[in-house]
């Protein structure tokens, strides 16, 4: 019978007798797990998620409609928000990793680790622990040479185990994605990054059904891929591969630029009394175009929380974010840029995504955004979401952008011909599509291989020692170069 407790790192090593599986606590005791040579069911990224979601609706009726968890001397009534797919992870042999987002009866939004042992059909949950609140951890995972990975408290953690890596990274991007079945003619728009002061794209592939044509939006200059599709084409998968090269950016000279461009409202990003109102408050006797941009970064921090959850987050919206106080990091953008041109100072935004820093393969969860604003004439990098993840890098982001991220597109409202029925594209991360004129959501995924280890001042993720089996079986969109690797996330 398998039992055991992971309190802080896991690894495993090949022995004559079999496989040992080796659970290391946070002290010094050490508990040691023999598994019999014997045949494994082959296991895959959906029988985690089917053991974790049966686990979890288990425990949800036998708590009444609530999955009851303890945590800080109280209980937290819980319901299910979404399955982390990116991150579930086959740790070995009738070991598995998944972690969840959970949303509590006050609103808040816990993400939730979650440890298992067993067979598909048969997984039962050992450990479970409270990883992160509206965004905010309680602990980092890091992986050592040895290949084991271990829980950090945040106040001890690296930069690099808080998802940044200085000066430069390099990396293959992965871009995919589904289409769902197109019950007539459809067109489809997909962000192409390029390449600027602080970031050098090279496409390797596009694979894509339809015919495709290369679009520039009228006012960024962005490079958009348009592919006209039909019935024919329902089911097939699109990928797109990039080998990028970032630097680390911090304020800088944009002679091209015009800021005065960046002070015109958007559709969510409206000028409006209310936000003039709110900047006029906070900036009371503060002079200085920076003074007043950090003053106004630190109210957005103190005002909002990082809580993907309800209705109307997601969007970008500054209206919606300053009335409900939440959202995700196109709200808290959002709101910053209408409080920055409230206050006569340019700001504008762009969108890509986040490589993580503590890994060099493997899955993206989803798009990240960031801003800009103008003053003491060079643009300024900020990241809110990210700071109000991470406390102790808020200087750090209000001036600075890590090198381990790719921008994909910038600016809202973007215009481009032909363009979607509903008008302008409010953003441009994920795909685009409609079908007979209608939006229609498509499955995407990002994933990445990093180019070169990151250094050990990054937090390096050393190769595989021989014969250890470092990959995860993946049923999903991620294709062999591209595979999960088998870790604790983030």
């Amino acid at each position: 019978m398998m039992s055991y407790s992971c309190r802080c790192s896991l690894t495993s090593a090949a022995t004559m007798a079999g496989l040992v599986v080796v659970l290391a606590g946070c002290r010094t005791t050490e508990r040691r797990l023999s598994v019999e040579a014997e045949p494994v069911p082959h296991v895959v990224t959906a029988d985690i998620q089917a053991g974790i979601e049966k686990h979890i609706e288990e425990q949800t009726s036998l708590g009444g409609g609530y999955f009851k968890l303890a945590h800080e001397g109280g209980e937290l009534r819980l319901k299910l928000v979404r399955v982390h797919t990116y991150y579930l992870a086959n740790l070995g042999p009738r070991l598995h990793f998944a972690c969840v987002d959970l949303a509590n009866i006050d609103g808040n939004v816990y993400d939730v680790d979650f440890f298992l042992e067993g067979d598909p059909g048969a997984m039962r949950v050992t450990e479970t622990l409270v990883h992160k609140v509206n965004g905010q951890p309680f602990y980092v995972w890091g992986e050592t040479p040895e290949g084991t990975w271990t829980r950090s408290p945040v106040e001890t953690a690296s930069s690099a185990l808080l998802g940044v890596i200085e000066r430069a990274d390099s990396f293959d991007f992965l871009y995919q994605a589904t289409l769902p079945e197109l019950g007539g003619a459809a067109r489809m728009w997909i962000p192409l990054p390029s390449s600027d002061a602080f970031q050098t794209v090279e496409v390797q592939s596009i694979q894509v059904p339809g015919r495709r044509e290369t679009l520039t939006d009228r006012r960024y200059g962005n490079k958009v891929l348009f592919l006209t599709l039909g019935p024919e084409d329902s089911g097939k998968q699109l990928a797109l591969r990039f080998r990028v090269q970032r630097r680390e950016k911090g304020p800088y000279h944009d002679p091209a630029s015009r800021p005065e461009d960046s002070l015109a409202p958007e559709q969510l990003v409206p000028k409006s009394p209310k936000f003039e109102a709110i900047a006029s408050e906070v900036l009371a006797d503060k002079k200085g175009d920076l003074v007043r941009a950090r003053a106004l970064y630190d109210h957005t921090l103190d005002r909002m929380r990082y809580m993907k959850y309800g209705a109307g987050w997601g969007k970008g919206d500054a209206i919606y974010a300053c009335e409900a106080r939440t959202g995700n990091c196109t709200d808290f953008h959002s709101y910053y840029i209408a409080l920055l041109r409230a206050s006569s100072i340019p700001a504008r935004f762009a969108i890509g995504a986040s490589i993580p820093s503590e890994r060099n393969d493997g899955g993206i969860d989803g798009y990240h955004c960031w801003a800009e604003f103008y003053a003491e004439e060079k643009w300024w990098p900020v990241d809110l979401s990210e700071a109000d993840k991470y406390s102790a890098l808020s200087t750090y982001y209000f001036g600075r952008h890590p090198a381990n991220r790719i921008e994909l597109s910038r600016g809202r409202d973007l215009v481009v011909e032909p363009g979607p029925a509903l008008g302008p594209l409010n953003f441009l991360a994920y795909p685009v599509l409609e079908v007979a004129g209608k939006p229609v959501v498509v499955k995407s995924q990002f994933s990445f291989r990093r180019a070169t280890r990151t250094t050990e001042n990054a937090n390096p993720r050393l190769a595989p020692q021989p014969g250890t089996n470092r990959r995860l079986r993946s049923n999903g969109l991620v294709d062999s170069r591209f595979s999960l690797p088998q870790h604790p996330p983030r």
